[in-house]
Formats: C-alpha cells, structure tokens, sequence
C-alpha cells in the first residue's frame, strides 16, 4: 500500500516538472521573439553603461516579458482548441501523453497570474521607475530611484483599492459583500481584473469593427494592386519629373530657410514613396498581380461574413438556450469530446478567426484618432511609448479569449480565471455586447464599400468641394505646381 502512495507520489512528481518544464520552453521562446520585436522598434542610443541605460535596460527587460505573456494570452484559446482535437483523435498515442487537461488548465493559471503581474506590478513599476529622479536630499542614484519607484506603486496600490472599495460598496451594498471587501486575495484582485477585463472587451468592440473594415485598405497597401486600364512607364516617368524638380528647388533653396526645406523635403519623400510602389509594381510578376490580391481580397471578405454570421447566430442561441452564456457552462471536458460541429475543420476555422480578430483589433487600435501618435516606429521609438504599447497590447490580448467565447466564435469553456468574471452571467450584458458586435461591424463594412460611390455622388452634385467626405486624403490641401497650396 505504501509503495503504491510512493509510486502516486513520483508519478505526480514528474507529471509536474514536465508541465513547468514544457510552460518555461513555450515562454522561452515568446520571450526571444518578443525581444527581437522590441529592439526593431526601440529607439537607438549609446551604449553607455551609465544610470539611464541601466534603467532603460531594466524597464526592456520588463516590457519584453509583458509583450512574451501578452503573446501567450493570445495563443492560450487556439492552443487549448488544437490539443483537444488532438486528444481526441489520438487518445492512446504515447507521444502526446504529456498534452493533458492538468497541462492546459496550467496554462491558463499562469497566463492569468502572469496578466495581472504585469498589468499591476511590472509595468507601473518600468514606467516610474523611467520617469523617477530619486527624492531631494537623497544620494543620486539606483537605489533612489527604485526607493521612489515604490513610494509611487504603493501611493497608486493604495489608490486604486480605495476606488474599488467605494465602487464595491455603491455597487452591492449588503453585509456579505462589505465583508468580503477586507479580502483582499479572494475579493479585491479578481473583481478589479473583471473590470479590466470588461475595460478590454469594450475596448475590443471599438477596435475590431474598425480593424476589420481596415484589413482591406492595409493589405492593399502591401499587396501589388492590379493594373487595369493604366500604363506604369507614363506614371514612372511623371513621378521621375516630381522628384527631379522638387530636387532642384531643394538645392536653390538657402539653408537659411528652414521652414521651406523641411517642407521640400518631406515632399520630396512622399515622392520617392511613390516612385518606390510604382517600381514594385512594375516588377511584379503578371499572378501575383492578378491573382494573389484578389484572392487575398476574397479571403478577408469571407473570414469576415463568417464571423458576423457566427455572432448573430450566437445572438439566436442566447434567446433560446442558457447554456450559450460563456460563464458557467460545464463543457464536457479536455479529450472528451469536440466542441466544433465540424470537427477538426470546425477547430481549425475557429483558430483562423481567433487570430484574424486579433490582428483585425490591433490595426483598429492603431487606426483610432486618439492612438495614431501611439503607433511604435522602427528605430524611433521611446521606451516611455514602448511602455503604453506593451500595456495595450496585454489589455488587449488578455480580453480576446472572454471575448472570443462571448462571441459565439469558438465554444470551448473559459478556463482559469477567465471564467470567473462576474459580468459573464449577465445575460443582458452578454446580449448587448453581441448585438453592439454585429451592427458596428455591419455599419463599419457599408460604409467601407460604399465609399467610392458616396464620393462619386458628391461629384456628380457638385459638392465634392465642400469636404463632405470623411476619407481624411479628401480633405487635405494639395500643392499646385508653383508650389503653393490650394485651399477652400
């Protein structure tokens, strides 16, 4: 009997070093392409090894794990999908005995901790810690700042809690819920991460419908278009003309006039831009030119009427079954059976989607008025910027699997702490963020399509003049060929 319990124990033993050993591997490997992209970005300096740069070293190091956990959360739900197909279709195999419910239940724990790690504790941290100076009076230095740094994050903890009890109280006002205000662990933690968690799914719902109507213009800026009706070498030796006068004038401009040669110059490389996409164009070959955009067109436009298609149908399940609500559910379990209708081919089209969403959220995110300054640069951007980035994007990524299953996009059940947020059991809001969904996404798609009709009837009535479009290229003043501008 004991030599049993001893055998229990071993087994148990080693099942969990494998897990943490296969969690350090996946992070490891998040965590080098996440360097690799911040330091495409970051801006330049001197490798110096004064106090700055071992800050600055700092807050990376900081910012690269917060991107890696960020990429994690984004891959948490196709992952889970992907190992349950597989533990469904191969339930013997001894070469996948180590992708088991206890290793994704595991995942999710950590992404989870990992997420409320970094959104409370390491990035206030590498921001004060980069703006800190050390208090007056004190020696300069590291260990100023870092005593600084963590004045600030208990005046912010502190802070923050205080804004949270007052809400709690105002919002549940009974003996029960008063009580559990002193909990800190079990109450204060989970309920300030549902609310950052719903701050994200919002934030989710204002991206995604702009991001999916932006997909098309953003690739057709990296696909080569293709040539119907027009002749490159005419355009080529235009842009060629451009760019030789506008070098002229540059070069008989007096340096003294600054205001004139900034503005040359920066039409001078919108010039060369241009004249860049033409050669491009040019020497693209005749398939990828005719075949590859309006294939990719074609794709996009499908992905997205597809999961329209799939919101408005969870739409018609939220009316009629209460086991469509994505908090409390009860799925069958890990390997037990498969949550797609289609199967594999369901599992891997609800993969597609995650991740056409996400991208789809991020280029709506960076398309918004209010965040077009916070798009990152390469080589020229600051590790404050960087920072508000790196925040974004968890926020972002962490709210994608809730609002994934919100969604009706994939049906397998929030795991973890995922699945705790207290909104989820809302039935009216799960109802409305679903109909918000579809109709902002609807609005956002009629009005991408129709676009050039709407111009074309502002022509023909004249009124093209009056800036009535809101296509921001419409409204911008155009040089003459004196190098004027004409305005309204």
């Amino acid at each position: 009997m004991e030599a049993d319990e001893v055998t229990i124990r071993e087994q148990n033993f080693h099942s969990q070093v494998r897990e943490y050993t296969i969690c350090f591997l996946l992070f490891a490997v998040l965590y080098i392409v996440s360097y690799f992209i911040i330091t495409r970005y970051k801006r330049k300096t001197d490798e110096q090894e004064d106090e700055d740069a071992i800050v600055n070293r700092i807050s990376l190091f900081l910012s690269t794990f917060t991107l890696a956990v960020s990429a994690g959360a984004v891959l948490l739900l196709p992952f889970s999908i992907i190992s349950n197909e597989i533990l469904l279709s191969f339930p013997q195999n001894y070469y996948i005995q180590w992708l088991n419910g206890s290793l994704i239940h595991g995942l999710w724990n950590l992404a989870s901790l990992f997420s409320n790690l970094c959104l409370f504790v390491l990035m206030p941290f590498a921001f004060f810690f980069l703006e800190s100076e050390g208090f007056a009076g004190l020696k300069k230095g590291i260990r100023a700042r870092i005593l600084e740094t963590l004045v600030m994050l208990i005046l912010l903890a502190l802070l923050i809690l205080g804004i949270v009890w007052v809400a709690s109280a105002l919002i549940d006002n009974d003996a029960a819920s008063m009580e559990s205000l002193y909990d800190l662990w079990e109450f204060y933690l989970p309920y300030l991460y549902s609310c950052i968690s719903l701050m994200g799914c919002l934030l989710l719902l204002l991206c995604t419908p702009v991001g999916l109507s932006r997909m098309f213009a953003v690739m057709g800026q990296l696909l080569v278009k293709p040539t119907i009706l027009e002749d490159l070498d005419e355009q080529m030796y235009i842009i060629t003309l451009e760019e030789e006068a506008i070098q002229r004038r540059l070069n008989g401009i007096s340096s003294t006039v600054e205001y004139q040669t900034a503005e040359l110059e920066r039409e001078l490389e919108k010039v060369k831009s241009k004249k860049t996409n033409l050669e491009r164009r040019k020497k693209a070959s005749a398939w990828e030119r005719n075949l590859v955009y309006p294939a990719v067109m074609i794709l996009l436009l499908i992905e997205t009427s597809i999961s329209v298609l799939l919101v408005a149908l969870n739409i018609l399940y939220l009316l009629v079954d209460e086991t469509a609500m994505p908090k409390g559910s009860g799925g069958p379990g890990i390997g037990n059976a498969s949550l797609s209708t289609f199967g594999f081919v369901g599992a891997a089209l609800e993969i597609i989607l995650i991740f056409y969403l996400m991208v789809s959220s991020v280029v709506g995110f960076y398309s918004l008025r209010f965040f077009e300054n916070f798009t990152p640069r390469k080589d020229d951007t600051t590790m404050t910027k960087i920072i508000g980035n790196c925040v974004s994007i968890l926020v972002l990524s962490s709210a994608l699997p809730v609002m994934s299953r919100t969604l009706g996009i994939t049906r397998f059940d929030l795991l973890g702490d995922f699945g705790r947020f207290n909104w989820l059991g809302n039935f009216y809001i799960v109802l409305s963020y679903n109909l918000l969904f579809a109709i902002v996404t609807t609005l956002c798609l009629v009005r991408k399509f129709t676009s050039a009709v709407r111009e074309e009837l502002l022509k023909a009535l004249g009124l093209d003049k009056l800036h009535l479009s809101n296509n921001p290229r419409d409204s911008e003043a155009k040089p003459s060929a004196n190098g004027h501008q004409k305005t309204l």
